[in-house]
């Protein structure tokens, strides 16, 4: 599913909620993955925004999965509003911050440099507060029971599980930029194998018109 509008639409939903003072939904929640695929013309540049709690790790990926020369403009900027991820034509990149001050992160997908070829970009984001691990282990010793191995346990498990995720997803988009490299060239193959198979049937066919135009004889009356 592609996004082309994805971002004023985000751009219009996060000012009008943070117009109004409510508070999404998502930022409640203890950890939040989202994985988008975005079509961006050539020439225009896509940007949008991921709320991210204080002490929260945010993570998020690019990769250019088809399009052009299957590279892109990627750039992550702090909610301070300093550029964290400068720009870099490149075909991936991926950003981490370990213990965010919170706020609004923007993210942004620049296809100014390619002037006729549109790309489709996998973008990945997961944001993870482990602080709630901390909350839930004070509520069950609340009631008298030892947990803090278990909770460390968990908190692994759950670090670890964050992190097979982020790699089934590099390589997720790893494995459909190949098929689309793959599916290029054997279009190209293709079609100039066809071109050259038209040619040489012309060619062939232009040479026997002439060579029987060699042996053609005129034949000629006798005059009276």
């Amino acid at each position: 599913m592609y996004f082309p509008a994805f971002s004023c639409a985000l751009c219009l939903l996060f000012g009008g909620l943070i117009a109004q003072g409510s508070t999404p939904w998502y930022e409640d929640l203890p950890a939040v993955a989202m994985d988008y695929k975005i079509h961006v013309d050539p020439g225009k540049e896509d940007c949008f925004f991921q709320y991210v709690n204080p002490s929260a790790t945010f993570y998020v990926s690019f990769q250019v999965l088809r399009g052009g020369d299957g590279k892109a403009g990627f750039a992550v900027r702090h909610p301070n509003g300093n550029l964290v991820l400068p720009y870099a034509w490149q075909a991936s990149s991926e950003y981490q911050d370990e213990r965010s001050l919170g706020g609004y992160y923007q993210v942004c997908v620049d296809n100014q440099f390619s002037r006729f070829a549109s790309k489709v970009v996998n973008v990945y984001m997961t944001v993870i507060r482990y602080d709630q691990w901390d909350a839930y282990a004070k509520e069950i010793e609340a009631l008298d029971l030892s947990v803090a191995n278990f909770t460390s346990s968990i908190q692994t498990v759950e670090r670890n599980i964050n992190e097979i995720l982020q790699q089934q997803n590099h390589f997720k988009g790893m494995e459909t930029r190949h098929f689309n490299v793959i599916e290029a060239n054997r279009s190209y193959v293709l079609n100039w194998s066809l071109a050259q198979i038209v040619a040489i049937v012309s060619a062939t066919c232009l040479q026997v018109h002439f060579v029987r135009k060699l042996f053609d004889t005129k034949t000629s009356r006798p005059r009276a």
